[in-house]
């Protein structure tokens, strides 16, 4: 099938978008406002977009809280969601009042960030704590959309000593969950995972750039 998107007309029952994009990594954002109260939230429209230096983004409509809380402290930690985790996960995506903690609500502790005064979910395996950079308004071929995308810098990180082995993280042995279309979602583990070598070319691109 090839349909026109603005159109819509593909005929089927949701719209296909997020089901084709996908798997998704979720961001289980966590920040604090000026009072101290807790919002945590999962983004699946998330992800790492720098590393130098590490930055990480996700987006979402309108004043969500969790857009709310950062931009109000500036302050973030996303902490990753794992097979174990994920009716949590899925509970604290519950619209519930302002204020009022996911947290408690789903029946996780939080743990003390490092760097940051938001705190981070205890049990999850890793998590980064970030200082907010901007918040950029999405625009769109028809104008400016109601969704933002909320940028932070990653100044510290947390990782469970179990899942470090041989010198580095196996992130197959924490069982990442992944968001699909609709109600679906991915497991990942190390039986899933493969290793390709980036092929040689022409040379360094970051010793050219130097040069």
């Amino acid at each position: 099938m090839h349909y026109d998107v603005t159109a819509a007309n593909h005929g089927l029952r949701y719209d296909p978008f997020k089901a084709i994009v996908s798997p998704r990594p979720i961001g289980w954002i966590t920040a604090l406002d000026g009072q101290g109260r807790v919002n945590c939230a999962p983004y699946s429209f998330f992800n790492a977009i720098s590393d130098k230096p590490h930055m990480v983004a996700f987006a979402g409509g309108g004043m969500k809280d969790a857009r709310a809380f950062v931009e109000e402290t500036g302050e973030f930690t996303c902490s990753f969601v794992s097979w174990e985790l994920r009716d949590a996960m899925n509970a604290t995506s519950a619209p519930l009042a302002r204020g009022e903690s996911e947290l408690d609500f789903a029946g996780l502790e939080a743990a003390p960030s490092h760097y940051v005064k938001a705190p981070r979910v205890k049990a999850a395996p890793a998590a980064l704590e970030c200082k907010w950079l901007q918040t950029v308004p999405l625009t769109s071929l028809e104008g400016v959309t109601n969704y933002f995308l909320v940028i932070g810098q990653v100044v510290g990180m947390y990782i469970n000593d179990d899942f470090i082995v041989d010198g580095i993280v196996d992130t197959g042995r924490m069982h990442p969950i992944m968001r699909g279309g609709y109600d679906q979602y991915f497991q990942v583990g190390s039986e899933q995972m493969f290793k390709m070598t980036r092929p040689a070319g022409g040379g360094n691109f970051d010793e050219k750039r130097k040069a």
